[in-house]
C-alpha cells in the first residue's frame, strides 16, 4: 500500500473510530423502504419547485457518496444508487446530533442513507432536503479520481468493482450481456426449448477438439475434467425424448489467452429433433436479431447490419476468393497439397495433410479475417467436423455451418451425426491424430456411442459463444471487457 493511501486510510479510520465513540454504527443495518433516484426524477420531472414547497414529499433514499461540497453550517451531496445519482442538501441545524455527526465524518465512497423531502435548488435541481443521515458503510479506501477513472485496462479487470463504479461504460456492457442473455432464453422458451443443467465435472471431456483442465476428486479417488463443451450430454437427452433441449453454461478450456479466448467463457448450445442444419440457420438469425434488438433497440450494432437473410458462402469458395485455389476440382490429397504448394502457401501443405485439412487451414489463415457482416459458411471438411452428419452430395464434406461475425466465429451448427457406426470410426481416427501428438483430438467416448446405439433421430445442434456475441453487439474489443472476473496473468 503506498504512502498517500496509507494516508487517506489512516484519516478514514479516525472518522470510523469518531462514529463507534459516539454509538454510531459505521457499517449499519439494512436501510429498506428506500426510493429509487431514477423513480423520484421520474416521477418529478415536471413538478416545480414550489409545488413541491406546497405539498411536500417524503422520501428516503440510499446510494454511495460520489460529491461533497461542505459549505459551512450547510452542504451538498451526491449520492448514487443502481438507478442513477441524486443530490441531498443538509443544514446542521436541522439535523439530530446522529445525523450531524454522520455528516461530519462524510467521506467519498461512503454508503448512507436520508430521509428529508424533495425540493429544488435555484438551479432547478431535484435534490432532498435531509432532516435524518444514517451511516450505512464507511469506505475506508477512496475511489478512483473522478475524471480519470480507471485508465489502466489491466487494472479494470483486476478491480472490476472500480471499474463498475467509475465507468458507465462497463456498467452499460454488463447490462447488455444480461439482456442479450434474457433475449435467447425468451426465443428458446417460446419456440418450446427446454432449458437443462448438465455436468461440468465429467469423466471424459468431449465435445469440442480442445484441451480440458483436469482435477482430482478424492472421496472417489478418480481423475475428472472440467468440460469442454456440453454437447454430448445434451444429445443424449434428445435421445432420452426432449426434442428441443438448450444450456447457457460455463465452459472450460486449457487454451490461451487473447482479445478473443478466456479459459473460462459462456456457450449456448441448443438441439432440436428432426431438424437440420438449414433450419438451424434460420434459428441462428432469430436468436441473434432478438438480442441485438435487446441490446440497441435495432438491428444495427455500429457497422454491422444483422438484418436478414445473412449471406451464405462454402468454405472452398470463400478459399477460391482468397487464393486462387479451387478445391471442388481437386479430388486426392496429393492434388491438393501440390495446388497449395503452387500457389506459393506451402507452409499448410505438411507431409501427410489431407484435402480437407488443407481446406481447413488456408480458410482459416486467409479467409477468416475478411468475413465482416454476418456470414453463414458452409461445407466444412469432415476432418474438422467429428460430430456433423456427412453431406450426402461429397462424403468428404459435413452439413455443417460457421457463423461468422467482425472475423470472428460467432456460432457453430450441425446436421448432427446420428449414426453410431460412423461415429465410432470417426472416434478413432480422432484417437490416431491423438496418438500422432494432437493432445486436442477428440476422445473415444463409449457412454456417448452407447447412447447413439439407442437412436438419436435426425437433429440439428447450435453452439453460439455468448461472450463473442456481446462484443460484436457492444463493440467492446476484447472478451475480457465482457466478462466480469476474466483470468489474468498474476500481477
Amino acid at each position: 500500500m503506498s504512502t498517500r493511501l496509507e494516508h487517506l486510510r489512516s484519516a478514514r479510520e479516525q472518522k470510523l473510530t469518531a462514529l463507534r465513540q459516539a454509538g454510531i454504527d459505521p457499517f449499519g443495518a439494512p436501510y429498506p423502504d428506500r426510493t429509487p433516484a431514477a423513480d423520484l426524477h421520474t416521477a418529478h420531472a415536471n413538478t416545480s419547485g414550489e409545488a413541491l414547497d406546497d405539498a411536500p414529499v417524503g422520501v428516503r433514499v440510499a446510494g454511495r457518496i460520489i460529491s461533497l461540497r461542505p459549505q459551512g453550517k450547510a452542504g451538498f451531496a451526491h449520492i448514487q444508487d443502481g438507478t442513477g445519482r441524486i443530490q441531498l442538501y443538509l443544514r446542521l441545524p436541522e439535523l439530530d446530533p446522529a445525523s450531524a455527526l454522520t455528516w461530519e465524518n462524510l467521506d467519498l465512497g461512503d454508503h448512507v442513507g436520508a430521509e428529508g423531502h424533495l425540493m429544488r435548488t435555484r438551479t432547478g435541481e431535484l435534490t432532498v432536503r435531509t432532516t435524518h443521515l444514517t451511516m450505512l458503510a464507511k469506505a475506508l479506501r477512496p475511489l478512483p479520481d473522478k475524471h480519470a477513472g480507471l485508465q489502466d485496462r489491466e487494472e479494470r479487470y483486476r478491480s472490476r468493482h472500480l471499474d463498475l463504479l467509475t465507468n458507465s461504460e462497463s456498467r452499460a456492457v454488463f447490462a447488455a450481456r444480461s439482456r442479450i442473455i434474457a433475449a435467447i432464453r425468451r426465443t428458446l422458451d417460446g419456440e418450446g426449448f427446454l432449458e437443462v443443467d448438465t455436468p461440468i465435472l465429467v469423466p471424459l471431456a468431449g465435445g469440442a477438439a480442445a484441451r480440458p483442465f483436469l482435477t482430482h476428486h478424492n472421496a472417489l479417488d478418480r481423475d475428472l475434467s472440467l468440460r469442454i463443451a456440453t454437447e454430448l450430454h445434451l444429445k443424449r437427452l434428445v435421445v432420452g425424448g426432449i426434442e428441443r433441449v438448450y444450456e447457457i453454461g460455463r465452459i472450460f478450456r486449457n487454451e490461451g489467452l487473447s482479445t478473443r479466448h478466456n479459459p473460462e467463457f459462456t456457450t449456448l448450445e441448443a438441439y432440436q429433433a428432426y431438424a437440420g442444419y438449414r433450419e438451424i440457420m434460420d434459428l441462428t438469425e432469430r436468436l441473434i436479431q432478438a438480442a441485438a434488438l435487446a441490446t440497441n433497440g435495432t438491428l444495427q450494432a455500429g457497422e454491422l447490419d444483422f438484418s436478414g437473410p445473412w449471406r451464405r458462402i462454402t468454405m472452398a469458395e470463400a478459399v477460391r476468393q482468397q487464393t486462387g485455389i479451387d478445391f471442388t476440382t481437386l479430388t486426392t490429397d496429393e492434388e491438393a497439397r501440390a495446388a497449395v504448394a503452387d500457389a506459393g502457401l506451402s507452409a499448410g501443405a505438411a507431409t501427410g495433410a489431407t484435402w480437407g485439412a488443407l481446406l481447413a487451414h488456408l480458410f482459416e489463415t486467409h479467409c477468416e479475417a475478411a468475413l465482416i457482416q454476418p456470414t453463414f459458411v458452409i461445407g466444412h471438411p469432415v476432418e474438422t467436423s467429428p460430430l456433423a452428419r456427412r453431406d450426402p452430395h461429397d462424403p468428404r464434406l459435413t452439413e455443417r455451418f460457421e457463423l461468422y461475425v467482425l472475423g470472428r466465429e460467432l456460432a457453430n451448427a450441425f446436421s448432427e451425426l446420428n449414426d453410431p457406426i460412423d461415429q465410432r470410426a470417426r472416434f478413432e481416427a480422432q484417437l490416431a491424430e491423438r496418438a500422432a501428438g494432437n493432445s486436442e483430438a477428440h476422445p473415444l467416448d463409449e457412454d456417448f456411442l452407447a447412447a447413439l446405439e439407442v437412436g438419436l433421430p435426425p437433429t440439428g445442434g447450435l453452439g453460439i459463444g455468448i461472450d463473442r456475441l456481446v462484443m460484436a453487439l457492444t463493440g467492446a474489443p476484447a472478451i475480457r471487457d465482457v466478462i466480469l472476473f476474466p483470468v489474468l496473468r498474476e500481477s
